[in-house]
């Protein structure tokens, strides 16, 4: 009976070591939970509430197309697809055989008007010596002038000298009648020489029109030969755009022109895409902007990549969000409202070395972290 006894106590004494190692378990546990818990809310107190994230992000790049300024038939493609093309590398080449033309046509307007030019030049100047040739008439003309009308003055002396000669019968009738018919002649000689001043006078007026009229056909000759001049600038500047050449360093995109197809002017050819300058577009709410600047930190990781983390720097902010500058922007005075959170997007510049560390490329998705913290 005592063996019964101690076969049912001997159960008893064991489970209490078994309690207190659950005890001790359960303690420890509810220790590091605790720990976890404080640690996690120190965390959170100094680092983790300042952290902005979103995944509606992309990596960007401000590429460009490729439009030919003339119209023409392809003669040459002279890159091919993803290829990377530095600033000023030949792309396309556009048959230039009219444009050469064109420019040997410009030429030679451009020689005929300056030699337009320099015959209006030549065609003043010599007015210009007629004017001074004719000033010298008119010189002439007033001294003949002048000379006439010293002789009509000794004549009409002579003349008064004989009439009271010959009323003092000192001299004939007929030194008389000599002495009146040289004042008539002398006055004829007056007017002969007053009529050659006005004609000259005259003549220096008709060639002073001339003049003026040669100065406005040098004028319109000097700007016909700024025409042709300007037309000969353009004439070059077509027959240089028929070779495309890359505005920027980039990669080949979107490559649809082809040999021998026609081409006009804005049709786009291919799509230059500058690699090496992406960026980063991040739409993030406008909740999570009450603390962004420009020049805080970001990580990125990339999708494509996401255990290799990349660094930069908040450049900028959008002045509207993304609502504000769609194609068909919500109205939001119509019909029930519903209040939507909105985004706005946030330009990110990588670091100079992220290129470096990763193949990125613009489109891909990540997930941007902006450290909003003042430090």
């Amino acid at each position: 009976m005592n063996s019964a006894v101690d076969e049912k106590t001997t159960p008893l004494v064991t489970a209490k070591p078994a309690r207190s190692k659950r005890q001790r378990l359960y303690w420890l546990g509810g220790t590091a939970l605790l720990l976890a818990t404080c640690g996690y809310g120190l965390y959170w107190m100094k680092t983790g509430r300042y952290l902005e994230s979103t995944d509606d992000a992309y990596i960007r790049a401000d590429w460009i197309t490729i439009s030919p300024k003339v119209p023409g038939y392809i003669a040459e493609v002279l890159v091919a697809d993803n290829q990377s093309v530095a600033a000023g590398d030949p792309l396309v080449r556009i048959h230039d055989r009219d444009y050469q033309a064109r420019l040997q046509q410009a030429q030679a307007r451009q020689r005929e008007s300056r030699a337009a030019v320099s015959a209006r030049q030549a065609a003043l100047a010599t007015l210009d010596a007629r004017l001074e040739e004719q000033q010298a008439l008119i010189d002439q003309a007033n001294a003949d002038t002048t000379s006439a009308q010293a002789e009509l003055k000794r004549a009409r002396l002579d003349q008064q000298r004989y009439r009271e000669l010959v009323a003092q019968q000192a001299a004939s009738n007929q030194r008389l009648e000599s002495a009146s018919a040289g004042l008539a002649q002398a006055r004829s000689a007056v007017a002969r020489a007053e009529a050659a001043v006005r004609r000259q006078h005259t003549r220096h007026q008709v060639l002073l029109a001339e003049r003026t009229q040669a100065l406005a056909l040098l004028e319109q000759a000097k700007a016909r030969c700024a025409e042709a001049d300007a037309g000969l600038e353009l004439a070059s500047h077509d027959l240089d755009d028929t070779l495309i050449r890359a505005p920027i360093a980039g990669v080949v995109g979107q490559r649809r022109v082809r040999q021998r197809q026609y081409v006009t002017p804005g049709l786009p050819l291919l799509a230059l895409v500058p690699v090496e300058q992406s960026y980063v577009i991040a739409n993030f709410k406008e909740t999570q902007l009450q603390r962004m600047r420009p020049g805080q930190p970001v990580e990125i990781r990339v999708d494509s990549f996401p255990d290799q983390p990349l660094h930069g720097r908040v450049d900028s902010v959008s002045p509207g969000s993304g609502a504000l500058f769609a194609l068909l922007p919500p109205d939001n005075a119509t019909g029930n409202f519903t209040k939507i959170v909105q985004r706005f997007p946030v330009k990110v510049l990588l670091d100079d070395d992220a290129r470096q560390q990763l193949p990125i490329l613009p489109g891909m998705s990540v997930i941007a972290e902006v450290d909003t913290h003042e430090r």
